[in-house]
C-alpha cells in the first residue's frame, strides 16, 4: 500500500515540485542588533549563519533521502520483527500483503532511467486494474465469518476486543478511491517518465471489459490527461476523454487480455495446490491455534485464518485516508512474509511458470505485443480476436504509445509467457523464498493493484539495431535466451526469435485433449 502521504510526496517528486518546499532561513537580524556589535563579531555572527544554513540544507537532503529510500527503496532487507508497527514496519507491512499490496517501485539490481545515450521510442504498458473491494464471492465470506465469531465468541482476548463490535461494511468488485488515485497517479507518472514522447503521441488503449478494469483505464488516461495539461511543452492535440477499445469478458469471446478459452487449464489448477496446503499446514495451522486461543469457541479453520488476514489489506485500501485496517495488528510481521508468500505460491502454480498450461494462456498477448513491435500481422491462433486485430482501427500499427489493462491472473499468465521469470526455481511448499532469492518474484513484486509492466523500443548511439527492455513495477528484469547486455536489452530480431513458445502457440493443442 501506497499511503496517502506517499502518493503526494511521489507525486511532487515525479512532477518535479518537491524541491520548493525548502526555503532558506533569513541571514540577518534586526540593524539595530547588528550596530552594536563589532565588525569581527558581526562577521563572526554572520559565518554561524551560514553554517546554520548549512546544516538546515544538509538535513533537509537527508530528510528527503530518507524519505525517497522509503518510497523507492528495498524495505524487505531492512529489520522489522514482532508486532510492534511503527511507521517503517506499518510501510514495510503494507508491501506483504500479495497480489492485494498496493504497487511500489520495486528494488531493481539494474538501473530503470534510460541508459545514456539512448532513447525511447516505443511503450507498451500493461497494468492491472487499482484497489478494488473483495470479490462478491470472497467479500460475502467475510461477512459470515465476522457473524460466526460475534454468534459463537463472548470471551475477547487481548487486542482482538475490537471485533466484539466491529460491522463488516466492505463492497464488492468495484475500485476503492484509493484504486482510483492509484490509477490517475500511474497515468501521470506514465506522462512524466516518457515525456518525450507523451507531450506528442496519445496512447492507444484497450482494456478488459470487467467494470473495475475499465474504470481502471478510464482513471489512468484521466491522470495522463492531466499531467499533459500541466505540461506547456506538449505539442499534442489532446482530445480527452481518449477513446478506449473495450473486449469483452463474456464466455467465448476471444480476449487476450483475460483469455477464458482453453478447458484443459481450468481443469490444470485444481492440480496446483499442493504447494499451498504444504505450507498452510506448517505455517497456518499454528497460527490458527493462536487466533482460536484469542476468539475462543469460534474454531476457525486455515482457510478462514487467511479470511482474517485478508481483512487487513481490504480494509486498509478501503479507508479514504487509507489508514491501517485494526485487523493488521492482530498479527505479527514474520506472519505477514507468510502470508505474503502463501500468495506467491498461488500465483506461481496456479497461473506463472508452475502452471502446466498458465503460460500458454498469456500467448496470444505476447504474439500481439510481438506484432506491435515490429509492425507486422498478428501471428497467432490461440487467444487472439481476428477480428479486432485484423483491422486498423481496432488494433493500430505503427504507435509509439500502447496501453492494456487487464487482472493479476491475466499478468501472470503473460509473464509465463514471455518468460520474465525463468530463473525463478520452483518456489518450495516447506520453506519461504524471498523475493530477492527468487530473481524478483513474489506476488507483491509482481502482481499488485496497480500492477505495471513497460516494454520498451530504444534507439542507441552505436547500436544498428533497436533494442528491447522490460520492466516489472520499475525492476528491470534481465530478457532470457536473446544475449542481454548489462542493461537487461536485447536485440530486437533476437528477442522476437527469443519469443519462440508464444509464437509456436504454447501448449494450447492441449487445451482441448
Amino acid at each position: 500500500m501506497v499511503f496517502t502521504d506517499l502518493r503526494h510526496q511521489l507525486k511532487a517528486l515525479v512532477a518535479g515540485r518537491w524541491w520548493h518546499r525548502y526555503t532558506l532561513l533569513p541571514g540577518n537580524v534586526t540593524h539595530d542588533f547588528a550596530k552594536k556589535r563589532t565588525i569581527s563579531l558581526i562577521d563572526t555572527r554572520t559565518r554561524i549563519y551560514r553554517l546554520v544554513i548549512m546544516a538546515i540544507a544538509c538535513v533537509a537532503l537527508i530528510a528527503f533521502s530518507v524519505m525517497f529510500m522509503y518510497v523507492k527503496g528495498d524495505l524487505s532487507a531492512q529489520k522489522c520483527n514482532g508486532s510492534t508497527l511503527d511507521r517503517h514496519c506499518r510501510l514495510l507491512l503494507s508491501r506483504l500483503w500479495g497480489q492485494y499490496t498496493s504497487s511500489f517501485p520495486v528494488p531493481s539490481e539494474i538501473s530503470p532511467d534510460t541508459p545514456k545515450s539512448c532513447e525511447v521510442t516505443f511503450v507498451q504498458l500493461l497494468s492491472r486494474h487499482g484497489a478494488r473491494y473483495p470479490t462478491e464471492h470472497k467479500s460475502s465470506a467475510y461477512g459470515t465469518l465476522i457473524d460466526h465469531i460475534h454468534n459463537s465468541v463472548t470471551d475477547y482476548g487481548k487486542g482482538f476486543e475490537f471485533i466484539k463490535d466491529y460491522k463488516y461494511t466492505l463492497g464488492a468488485d468495484q475500485l476503492t478511491s484509493s484504486g482510483e488515485q492509484q490509477m490517475v497517479m500511474s497515468g501521470e507518472v506514465f506522462y512524466e517518465r516518457y515525456k518525450h514522447l507523451t507531450r506528442i503521441h496519445t496512447p492507444f488503449v484497450r482494456s478488459s471489459g470487467q467494470e473495475r478494469v475499465v474504470d481502471s483505464a478510464k482513471r489512468w488516461t484521466e491522470g495522463f490527461h492531466e499531467a499533459r495539461l500541466d505540461d506547456e511543452t506538449s505539442h499534442a492535440p489532446d482530445t480527452y476523454p481518449y477513446k478506449i477499445l473495450i473486449i469483452p469478458e463474456t464466455k467465448g469471446f476471444n480476449n487476450s487480455l483475460s483469455p477464458d478459452l482453453c478447458p484443459a487449464f481450468e481443469d490444470s489448477k485444481s492440480d496446483s495446490d499442493n504447494e499451498k496446503e504444504m505450507w498452510m499446514e506448517k505455517v497456518v495451522s499454528p497460527l490458527t491455534d493462536r487466533l482460536n486461543q484469542n476468539l475462543p469457541g469460534a474454531n476457525l479453520t486455515n482457510e478462514e485464518t487467511i479470511d482474517m488476514m485478508d481483512l487487513c489489506p481490504f480494509e486498509t485500501v478501503a479507508d479514504k485516508k487509507t489508514r491501517l485496517s485494526r485487523f493488521c495488528q492482530l498479527f505479527t510481521m514474520d506472519d505477514w512474509r507468510n502470508y505474503d508468500y502463501y500468495q506467491s505460491l498461488g500465483k506461481w502454480y496456479g497461473y506463472g511458470n508452475g502452471s502446466p498450461l498458465g503460460p500458454t494462456q498469456g500467448v496470444g498477448f505476447v504474439n500481439e505485443l510481438l506484432s506491435r513491435l515490429t509492425g507486422k500481422p498478428v501471428d497467432d491462433h490461440t487467444t487472439t480476436n481476428s477480428t479486432l486485430d485484423g483491422f486498423e482501427d481496432t488494433f493500430p500499427h505503427g504507435r509509439a504509445l500502447y496501453a492494456d489493462f487487464s487482472h493479476d491472473n491475466d499478468m501472470m499468465d503473460i509473464y509465463g509467457a514471455l518468460g520474465l521469470y525463468n530463473l525463478t526455481a520452483p518456489l518450495p511448499g516447506n520453506r519461504r523464498v524471498g523475493p530477492q532469492k527468487a530473481k524478483g518474484f513474489s506476488a507483491s513484486w509482481a502482481v499488485p493493484f496497480a500492477a505495471r509492466l513497460y516494454v520498451e523500443k530504444m534507439t542507441c548511439e552505436g547500436d544498428d539495431e533497436e533494442l528491447v527492455r522490460i520492466l516489472v513495477n520499475d525492476r528491470v528484469i534481465p530478457l532470457q535466451n536473446c544475449g542481454a547486455d548489462v542493461f537487461g536489452r536485447c536485440k530486437l530480431s533476437k528477442f522476437v526469435e527469443s519469443q519462440s513458445f508464444a509464437r509456436s502457440g504454447g501448449h494450447w493443442d492441449q487445451c482441448f485433449v
